[in-house]
């Protein structure tokens, strides 16, 4: 049987965020690149050769196979 709505004059969502924030949540949004947008691929790609051709390939690398690493281990 479904719970009676909270008539408390607010929306469940108002309430979820302040439910969150009583948490000691923050709502974060942000702006990420669409991969599905066009000239994506290209840009990737066009940032990935430059990373190539630097001297500090081999440090950014081994910076994001450990970041990778880090969130792959919080997922389980």
């Amino acid at each position: 049987m479904p719970r009676p709505a909270i008539q408390d004059g607010t929306d469940k969502y108002k309430r979820y965020r302040q439910n969150q924030k009583n948490r000691g949540m923050k709502l974060l949004r942000i702006w990420v690149p669409d991969p599905n947008a066009p000239g994506f691929a290209e840009e990737a790609r066009r940032q990935a050769l430059l990373l190539r051709a630097s001297p500090d390939e081999e440090e950014v690398m081994d910076f994001i196979e450990a970041a990778a690493a880090d969130w792959d281990d919080e997922s389980r």
